[in-house]
């Protein structure tokens, strides 16, 4: 027999829930369990709170620490054994989603020179951003990329790919992002091994990049009808050359400093449906205002050093490291370094957010724009 308290939620507030147990309600309501029904004032608090409530938590995940175990692996499990040879990152908050925040999965998968991972395909929308190494490959539906630092390459989803080091590349470590956990939550997740187990090449190599990676140039004639982009790699020198240019010419947000968001070249929308991704540039010393958003975000820092402060906790980071910002907590960032810009590549789920009309954004006003540091 329950004995909890079904008013634990109750608000002394008109228009919201606010009914006090009694022997009788107590009663009413342990027969609706019987009946898998339940008094929808008990938790109409609950489930519709005021504003989001995160249970992910502010997390950094420090590269140095968790290097050694991912290198490990590679001693431990074949990638024919492992299907995919990878360290997930769990937040203690979505530890049972297998979240690293909110509905996005995260982790960091390594590599061998010869290796190459059987291609598949999945409902999830996947990334990788390149960490470290030389002679990482992925082949997306026959369009074989060639990786190098801090790319940031796509497999959407449904499209069949795979992973691999050439022979004469070293040991390599990327960084995946997946939205799995919002599939397994819509009962939507579908996963399949390629028959072959492996596919052909059926482009020239990097024709992707060649066709759609000219700035404001597009191939004419040519039409794209597919939920995501055509450029499927987009590589760090000609990113890192734009926030050289951006910071040279603006200001910039006073939130993110010159921020810039990764983009389909054809309609100039979201790389992906459900996941997008930028990068940012900090100037020396720079310290960006407070704000919060409907979104969750992973980021990895991509050049220099700094912290970030989220929910008023500290999360001091460098380059590899990873760290995430839970919905609709405030967030602000800095530079560490007073001589060199210091860069933040994220992933998140803002598509999805603006998809469904859900986003939204805000400024700290208190404090000068600025959180006091409570931990």
């Amino acid at each position: 027999m329950s004995t909890e308290a079904y008013d634990a939620y109750r608000e002394d507030m008109v228009g919201r829930a606010n009914v006090s147990d009694t022997a009788e309600l107590v009663e009413f309501y342990r027969h609706l369990e019987t009946q898998h029904a339940g008094a929808l004032w008990t938790v109409a608090n609950k489930i519709e709170p005021w504003e989001p409530q995160s249970g992910s938590q502010p997390v950094v995940w420090r590269y140095e620490l968790l290097r050694e175990y991912v290198l490990r692996a590679l001693d431990l499990v074949t990638p024919e054994q492992a299907g995919r040879r990878v360290v997930y990152l769990a937040n203690p908050g979505r530890r049972e989603m297998t979240a690293a925040v909110g509905w996005l999965y995260s982790g960091l998968q390594v590599m061998g020179p010869g290796e190459i991972a059987s291609a598949h395909r999945h409902s999830a929308s996947a990334l990788r951003f390149i960490m470290e190494g030389s002679g990482a490959f992925t082949n997306v539906d026959g369009h074989k990329m060639t990786l190098g630092r801090n790319d940031f390459v796509l497999t959407p989803n449904g499209t069949w790919h795979e992973h691999g080091v050439a022979e004469d590349g070293t040991v390599c470590i990327w960084q995946d992002g997946l939205d799995i956990p919002l599939m397994n939550a819509l009962d939507a997740n579908f996963y399949e091994v390629h028959p072959d187990l492996h596919q052909a090449v059926g482009f020239a190599i990097d024709d992707s990049t060649a066709t759609w990676g000219n700035p404001a140039l597009l191939p004419a004639g040519e039409t794209w009808s597919k939920r995501y982009s055509p450029l499927l790699k987009y590589e760090w020198a000609p990113t890192y050359e734009a926030l050289l240019r951006g910071a040279r010419t603006s200001e910039g947000s006073p939130y993110d400093g010159i921020h810039l968001d990764y983009t389909n070249p054809f309609n100039g929308g979201p790389v992906m449906s459900t996941i997008g991704a930028s990068m940012q540039l900090l100037r020396p010393a720079e310290h960006t205002l407070a704000h919060r958003e409907v979104g969750n975000f992973v980021f990895q820092c991509a050049k220099g050093f700094g912290h970030s402060i989220v929910g008023g906790k500290r999360l001091d980071w460098k380059e590899r490291d990873i760290f995430v910002v839970p919905s609709w907590m405030w967030h602000e960032h800095v530079n560490g370094s007073t001589s060199d810009d210091a860069c933040l590549f994220s992933f998140h789920d803002l598509p999805t957010m603006r998809a469904l009309g859900l986003y939204r954004s805000e400024g700290l006003a208190e404090h000068g724009g600025r959180q006091p540091i409570l931990s």
